[in-house]
């Protein structure tokens, strides 16, 4: 087959106008096109009343290698290339130990799929709840002030992409296809097919719960074993190796192969990695607001008179302003039609993220707006930015009112110095709830000079965005890993060997997509190193 990229044509074209348009590039005779299929489809909203939609097509030809000869130096048209998965190595019939997988995120999830796929039968030990049971915890605290520090937003099955947006694109370069491999795993799963050519697929939450489940038996039907409320409470290593892992309960589990895929938010695995020897350094991450405006607002400017349109959704937006200051502001994990949730995994603490269901048709779109920072803001020990973390988030506890309420303002408030008494058009959608105050105290005052200044600025990219009644609630403190578990090219820690750093807590992924993808790396170098070979 032959693959066409960058065709476009209007918004509101017909199944014949795409045809046509095939048959035009090509410069071929209709009966040439035997079939095509889309394996990307993306917009062009620049100019918002004459939006395009952008085409990778696969197309099957009568003559094929004829049509290929003649744009041989036009790289819109190839061959189409391989994007089947394949395993890199097969289990030995007797192993000796099984390896282990800490944590059951994305990273964690496919990591396991494909061991046990290749037949290693891993056993994965995830620290919170199953699926099902963790969202009825998650719930408790959005509902009704209840806190499980064991099963919440960041801990338990699924990890903490469950209650996001779902988002699954990524701008990490992929030149073995492996997001493929993940797309297809979810749609096997249940995830609607769209996902495969949509050009930024995203799933909710309530889908991706049945999702996990569906994946959670593939891999249990493999030979894995998955253990849920199963913390790792230490990790055996002698002269610099790895021999095996100790759970809260006194279980000892012998292994020579230790996956850490356990998020962002396991600030206790941090630390006693550290503790125990494991190289881990410091690294730079974002520290901000939430912030929510009417979906409508965003589907306006973006969109124009094409916003509402079925192929369209819910618009979203991506903004970054570099202040005097020298520091960045940047939008992050942008829900459209989405809502802000309680995410902290701490009692007493005090943190926002956002989510999204398939629909995205709540009133409110919300994002991160986050500055970032670096080493050189929380200097000491690796895990320094922890303290940090940590630090602004019983602030925000606090300054809520102690009930995990969020602190809140009104975006025309904080610009003007002035603490927020009342909403105004725009009711926050984080539960269990917002307390107005002044945020000025919620961040350290360089990210609140920041802010202020980056707010009018993309006032001018999205007209409105620094409307008064727009509304600000804190803190946005897990936006990335503040460590980093170095790892070296046989993706194993550099001074501890068995023991494969992975995912968003390890520093070496930010999202469902690329967590995943870091996951399936990160398998192969395990099989490949039981067997006696290395991936590089």
């Amino acid at each position: 087959m032959l693959r066409i990229t960058e065709l476009k044509l209007p918004l509101d074209h017909s199944e014949s106008q795409l045809q046509s348009a095939i048959i035009k590039r090509l410069d071929i005779a209709t009966e040439a096109l035997k079939s095509y299929s889309i394996f990307r489809r993306s917009y062009d909203a620049r100019k918002r009343d004459s939006i395009l939609l952008i085409y990778t097509l696969d197309v099957e030809l009568a003559n094929e290698s004829a049509v290929l000869s003649r744009f041989q130096d036009d790289p819109q048209v190839a061959l189409t290339p391989g994007t089947h998965y394949q395993h890199v190595a097969e289990a030995p019939k007797e192993l000796p130990t099984r390896p282990v997988v800490i944590g059951f995120g994305p990273c964690g999830l496919f990591a396991g799929l494909l061991l046990a796929e290749m037949g290693f039968r891993p056993i994965i030990l995830e620290r919170g709840k199953p699926v099902r049971e963790r969202t009825k915890d998650t719930f408790g605290l959005w509902r009704r002030r209840e806190f499980n520090p064991e099963s919440n937003v960041q801990f338990g099955e699924g990890g903490a992409g469950t209650f996001s947006d779902g988002k699954l694109h990524t701008q990490i370069k992929d030149p073995h296809h492996y997001g493929r491999k993940v797309l297809t795993e979810f749609v096997k799963a249940g995830a609607p097919p769209e996902i495969l050519y949509v050009s930024k697929p995203h799933i909710g939450t309530f889908k991706l719960v049945s999702m996990i489940e569906e994946m959670r038996g593939t891999i249990e039907a493999l030979g894995g074993e998955i253990r849920f409320e199963s913390r790792v409470e230490d990790v055996l290593i002698e002269d610099g190796a790895v021999r095996g892992v100790t759970l809260a309960n006194g279980e000892t589990i012998d292994t020579r192969h230790v996956v850490i895929a356990v998020g962002h938010s396991a600030r206790d695995t941090f630390k006693m990695l550290y503790e125990r020897g494991v190289y881990v350094e410091a690294k730079p991450f974002s520290i901000g607001f939430r912030i929510e405006h009417p979906q409508s607002l965003i589907d306006s400017c973006r969109f124009g008179k094409y916003a509402g349109h079925p192929l369209l959704g819910a618009a979203d937006y991506k903004l970054v302003h570099h202040c005097k200051n020298g520091r960045s502001v940047y939008s992050f994990c942008m829900c459209p039609g989405g809502t802000v949730v309680a995410a902290t995994s701490e009692p007493g603490h005090v943190v926002t993220n956002g989510m999204s269901q398939y629909s995205r048709n709540e009133r409110n779109a919300n994002s991160g707006i986050v500055v970032g920072i670096t080493p050189d803001d929380y200097p000491g020990n690796p895990l320094a930015g922890i303290d940090l973390q940590r630090q602004l988030e019983k602030a925000a506890f606090a300054l809520g009112g102690g009930t995990y309420d969020a602190p809140g303002q009104r975006v025309g408030d904080f610009l003007a110095g002035r603490a927020s008494t009342q909403f105004g058009s725009i009711t926050p959608s984080y539960t269990p709830g917002v307390h107005l105050c002044d945020l000025s105290t919620a961040l350290p005052a360089y990210a609140i000079e920041a802010i202020r200044e980056a707010l009018p600025a993309f006032d001018k990219k999205i007209p409105g965005f620094a409307m008064a009644d727009a509304v600000l609630t804190g803190v946005e403190t897990r936006t990335s890993s503040p460590v980093r578990i170095k790892r070296n090219e046989h993706y194993q820690s550099i001074n501890t060997r068995g023991l494969f750093p992975a995912g968003e807590g390890a520093g070496y992924a930010g999202g469902i997509m690329s967590a995943a993808i870091d996951g399936i790396e990160v398998a192969e170098a395990v099989a490949l190193s039981i067997v006696g070979n290395s991936k590089k």
